[in-house]
């Protein structure tokens, strides 16, 4: 199968579209463009005189975009990764005058069903991981060095996985026997450490995403796009932000509050709201995808979309 081949849905589409507000004369950036869901639909409600920037760290995806945009003039593609979305924007002189922001966090259809990417512990393949496969360290070359206190605490804190000293041990001991190169493999370690899992989730689930959060240094690189939104931004301007962890939903619910409370002062001192300086406030609350969705594409389960406009 062609890479271009695999499938992809695009989760709340309708619901990023309408959080966001497009304007038909304003400008965006889609910071995961993946296979072009969601910029596709922002691109329908554009005219001739939007403008909408790309932006991908994964080489395959920019190829989609070349492919699906290279002919449309209002689009600009960029290949990195969505903490460069301050310099990016900066390039086009577009600072403080973008409309609307969108990330969909997470790995795309198209990795997982890709067994070369190793992103999926159903397809056996090279044990990889990386969004971006031109830089940083593969989950193998990581294991092959992690020391069995380090592996713990990724695994208890980004997959918040309960048996995370007993799947360390096994994989460490094995990966001292031999190196682990292959998803299959490392599932199957893992699978034969672990004494109870969930009802309907496969064993391997939490560990295979704490170890892929790890490798690209998931949460951190959200955290620096988050502190970039508000500069980027126009007044009325707007960020929506797709997450499927609890703990990248945790830092966007986080932050939204923290810039919507606006500057601290100590509680004794009277000040009005407007003194506070907020510098962001919530649009509806957190959205989730519909049962139907769900029995359409089983990847937006756990997804959690949040919106927020600059004051």
């Amino acid at each position: 199968m062609a890479k271009e081949a695999f499938s992809h849905q695009p989760v709340l589409l309708e619901e990023v579209l309408k959080g966001l507000s497009i304007k038909d004369d304003g400008k965006y950036v889609d910071g995961t463009f993946g296979r072009g869901g969601h910029s596709s639909g922002i691109l329908e409600r554009l005219g001739p005189q939007g403008r909408l920037m790309v932006v991908d760290k994964d080489p395959q995806a920019i190829a989609v975009a070349h492919n699906m945009l290279m002919n449309d003039e209002r689009v600009i593609i960029a290949r990195g990764s969505f903490i460069m979305l301050k310099q990016l924007v900066s390039e086009q002189g577009w600072l403080g005058q973008v409309d609307g922001l969108l990330l969909d966090l997470g790995v795309s259809s198209p990795q997982l069903d890709d067994a070369d990417r190793g992103f999926s512990f159903k397809r056996d393949g090279v044990l990889d991981m990386r969004m971006d496969p031109d830089s940083g360290v593969s989950a193998a070359q990581w294991l092959a060095n992690v020391s069995e206190t380090e592996l713990v605490r990724v695994l208890r804190d980004y997959g918040e996985e309960r048996f995370a000293k007993r799947i360390a041990r096994a994989i460490v001991k094995a990966g001292a026997e031999q190196p682990i190169t292959s998803t299959r493999r490392l599932a199957q370690i893992i699978t034969d450490a672990h004494p109870k899992w969930e009802k309907g989730k496969d064993p391997a689930t939490r560990s295979f995403q704490a170890i892929r959060i790890e490798i690209n240094n998931e949460l951190k690189e959200l955290q620096v796009y988050l502190s970039q939104v508000i500069d980027v931004l126009k007044p009325g301007g707007r960020f929506a932000i797709i997450s499927f962890h609890s703990l990248e939903d945790r830092i966007v619910k986080r932050f939204i509050r923290d810039q919507s409370k606006g500057d601290r002062y100590p509680v004794d001192l009277p000040v009005t709201q407007a003194q506070l300086n907020p510098k962001l406030k919530p649009v509806e609350k957190a959205l989730r995808s519909s049962q139907q969705e769900r029995q359409h594409n089983p990847r937006a389960r756990s997804s959690v979309l949040r919106i927020a406009e600059k004051r």
